[in-house]
C-alpha cells in the first residue's frame, strides 16, 4: 500500500484573514525595498529573496469553484496541486477554503508517482492513504467530478513577521500553462497574464502589527478580489 505523510497543518485550522492588492510594477519596486528593510525572508527563499511555485487547480465540469470566485461567494473551496522550484520533487495537495472572508489551508505530502496516477485518473490511493483530506478529496473527484483545469505559476517573494503570524508575498511574473494540466513537465511553456504587475498579499491571524500595516501602505490602492487562478482561466 502507497503511504503517504500529512504535513503538520491540523484538521480544524485556525482561520486567517487576507487582503490581496494588484501593484504596479513601480509600487513594487518600492515596497519591495521597503519590506527587505524591515522583516524576513521567509524559509523557501533562494540567494535572491524568492522562488518559483507551480499550481494545478481542479474544478469541476461547470467551472463551479470559478464561478463562486467570481460572484463572490462567501464558502467556497479549490484543490491543487503545488511545488516549489523548478523540480516537482516535493509536492503538496492542497485545499484552500474561505468562509465569510477568513481563509484557511490544509495540505498533505505527495510523491511525484502519487501526482502521476492524478493526472491518469487513478485515485484508488487516497483512500488508502487514510489521511482525511486525501478522502474529502476522492469523494469531490467522484462526487463533483473535479477534474485539473489550468496550471498557474509565478515567482514569489514571501517575508515574515511573528506578531499576528504575519505573512507577505509579491507574486511577480504570473504565468499560465494555456490550458495545458501536464503538471510534472519542468519545461512546460506558461504564458504571462500580467503585462506589468504584481500581486500583493498580506495574511495575519487575529490582528494586524501597526508595523506591517505601515509597510505595506500604498497610497490609494484598495483590497481588491484578485484570483491567480481566474486570471489564468481567461486564456484556456
Amino acid at each position: 500500500m502507497t503511504t503517504m505523510t500529512t504535513t503538520e497543518v491540523p484538521a480544524f485550522q485556525a482561520m486567517r484573514h487576507e487582503s490581496k492588492h494588484q501593484i504596479s510594477l513601480r509600487e513594487d519596486l518600492v515596497l519591495s525595498g521597503r519590506l527587505r528593510s524591515l522583516f524576513s525572508h521567509d524559509s523557501y527563499a533562494g540567494e535572491d529573496g524568492s522562488y518559483r511555485i507551480t499550481s494545478l487547480y481542479f474544478d469541476t465540469p461547470d467551472d463551479s469553484a470559478l464561478r463562486e470566485k467570481l460572484d463572490g461567494i462567501g464558502k467556497r473551496e479549490k484543490f491543487r496541486l503545488r511545488y516549489y522550484g523548478a523540480s516537482p520533487s516535493f509536492i503538496r495537495l492542497e485545499k484552500k477554503f474561505k468562509i465569510n472572508g477568513l481563509c484557511g489551508k490544509r495540505s498533505v505530502k505527495m510523491t511525484t508517482e502519487q501526482a502521476q496516477k492524478l493526472l491518469c485518473g487513478e485515485y484508488g490511493f487516497l483512500l488508502e492513504s487514510g489521511d482525511p483530506l486525501c478522502a474529502e478529496f476522492y469523494s469531490k473527484l467522484m462526487g463533483k467530478c473535479l477534474r485539473p483545469r489550468t496550471i498557474v505559476r509565478y515567482d514569489r517573494e514571501a517575508f515574515v513577521y511573528e506578531p499576528g503570524n504575519v505573512r507577505i508575498t509579491l507574486d511577480r511574473s504570473i504565468r499560465t500553462g494555456l490550458g495545458s494540466t501536464d503538471f510534472l513537465n519542468e519545461k512546460l511553456f506558461c504564458a504571462p497574464v500580467l503585462e506589468q504587475g504584481t500581486v500583493l498579499e498580506v495574511k495575519y491571524d487575529a490582528f494586524l502589527p501597526d508595523l506591517v500595516r505601515m509597510a505595506v501602505q500604498i497610497p490609494g490602492r484598495q483590497a481588491v478580489s484578485c484570483s491567480k487562478y481566474a486570471l489564468c482561466r481567461r486564456f484556456d
